[in-house]
């Protein structure tokens, strides 16, 4: 049975790791054992050849006056060379070896003047040779001293540095494993959170809560574990917004059919009184048809407000608006008229410095409708309303406000919800669908503008402010166009 052995690339890192720095480490060691071994035989050698030297020096004058050489340490060989009619004679000795040819050979060489050093195998072992001219010209000695201390000390090195660097090299590769994985223990833990998420299931809740915990690790595991983080926050967040878009979502198709099945409902119980009265009072058909009229204008209204609100949340990059140059003035004063006819029941006053900017007037004077028929409905007959248009930091503000009885605290943070309508104790008649400040709100962000709530008691306004685009607001402006001091109208 053959074992499947994985790729090299598809070990653990801190496996790859912990081999690349033994491999390194092993190389390390064999220079530092060369380096080492190198150094010790050239030491070595140097002082052997300082003791053949030394005794070579003792033994000059007894070589010099008899030829031979009686005090030699131990396993020691010395022949004495004396030069007779030009050839060198080996001298008889006591410590001499059997075989002279190497011993020959660096005498000759030793002649010009030289000293020589050389190794020398024979059957006992290896020596250290060297020769040198007792008296030039005429006697050469030559002594060989035996290597096997100086091999056995480089044997020992050897064998103690493989022992030592193995020893090292297990120790250095075992233990840089552990702390390898020490150190990523961090990396492990990011691991198990993603792992952890993985198995979760996010299409429901969009909770994800899960974070990396821990310290340690070092810099470069700090900013990789503040990163994840991070990027869990993210995708926490982006989830959260998903799940409440999803949310608003199904709350706007449940509230939209709600609202469509009312004129809808209505339409048809009409329909079917008109039926009836075309086949028996042909005298009551108008008032049906004209029901029919007043319920559908209802939905149309609805749907109108239904598609811009989807047209505005799906405008990705550029709302759907036509902007053009124009004076907020005017566009403020156009439904100032329309309210004044239509709401004889409300006193309405505008105060309107001329106020350049570029937008889209028909939205805008849509805002004004929108926050002017919201006043009305929720306001009893002779509340006064006020429409104030200014210029302030480089920004348009439009002020609507109202002496009504305000909106309650609770209802001021869903007052522009979608389908959302104040209870029934701040009003004296129940109107629209519930889209109005909503589409206003939708349509201020449209233009990169905000918009603000402020109500109590006998005081209600909403403060919009729009960025304008173009040059400074010029002269006050007079009911004619002309310039002139600002007017209040009633």
């Amino acid at each position: 049975m053959k074992l499947a052995v994985k790729p090299v690339g598809q070990w653990r890192l801190g496996t790859r790791l912990a081999l690349a720095l033994g491999a390194l480490a092993l190389t390390v060691f064999v220079i530092v054992g060369w380096v080492m071994v190198t150094s010790m035989q050239t030491f070595l050698d140097r002082r052997l050849d300082d003791q053949i030297a030394i005794s070579q020096q003792g033994a000059a004058k007894e070589v010099e006056y008899h030829l031979k050489v009686s005090k030699l340490p131990p396993d020691w060989f010395a022949v004495v060379y004396k030069v007779e009619n030009g050839e060198l004679r080996a001298q008889p000795g006591d410590q001499q070896p059997e075989d002279r040819a190497e011993f020959d050979a660096i005498a000759r060489k030793a002649l010009n003047g030289d000293t020589f050093e050389t190794e020398y195998l024979r059957g006992d072992g290896k020596f250290r040779l060297r020769a040198c001219e007792v008296r030039e010209n005429e006697i050469v000695l030559v002594s060989a001293a035996p290597m096997n201390d100086r091999d056995g000390t480089i044997s020992q090195l050897v064998t103690v540095g493989v022992i030592a660097f193995l020893a090292a090299l297990v120790t250095l590769v075992v233990g840089g494993q552990a702390l390898i994985r020490k150190g990523m223990q961090p990396l492990s833990d990011m691991a198990d959170t993603a792992h952890d998420i993985s198995s979760q299931d996010l299409t429901d809740s969009g909770d994800l809560a899960v974070r990396v915990d821990g310290r340690g690790g070092g810099v470069e595991v700090e900013e990789l574990r503040e990163a994840f983080n991070k990027m869990l926050a993210h995708i926490d967040s982006s989830l959260a917004a998903r799940t409440a878009a999803e949310q608003r979502l199904r709350r706007f198709i449940a509230d939209a059919s709600h609202e469509l099945r009312t004129p809808l409902t209505s339409l048809r119980g009409y329909a079917d009184l008109f039926k009836y009265a075309a086949a028996n009072e042909p005298g009551e058909r108008e008032k049906h048809l004209e029901k029919l009229r007043s319920e559908a204008a209802r939905m149309s209204v609805l749907l109108d407000d239904l598609l811009l609100l989807a047209r505005l949340d799906s405008a990705e990059s550029e709302p759907p608006l036509r902007q053009e140059e124009l004076d907020l003035a005017v566009v403020a004063e156009a439904a100032a008229d329309a309210f004044r006819a239509a709401r004889p029941s409300h006193a309405l006053e505008v105060d309107a410095d001329t106020v350049l900017m570029t937008a889209d007037a028909t939205r805008l004077r849509q805002v004004l409708d929108n926050l002017l028929t919201n006043a009305a409905v929720h306001t009893p007959p002779g509340t006064a309303v006020r429409v104030r248009v200014t210029a302030e930091n480089g920004s348009a503000v439009l002020r609507v406000s109202d002496t009504g009885p305000g909106i309650p605290e609770a209802d001021q943070a869903r007052i522009f919800d979608r389908f959302y309508r104040v209870d029934d104790s701040r009003t004296r008649q129940r109107g629209g669908s519930g889209l109005g400040l909503a589409v206003v709100q939708s349509l201020v962000h449209a233009h990169g503008g905000t918009i603000e709530l402020t109500s109590r008691p006998s005081s209600t306004t909403f403060t919009i402010r729009l960025p304008r685009l173009v040059g400074n607001a010029g002269p006050p402006r007079s009911p004619q166009g002309n310039a002139g001091p600002p007017r209040s109208q009633n």
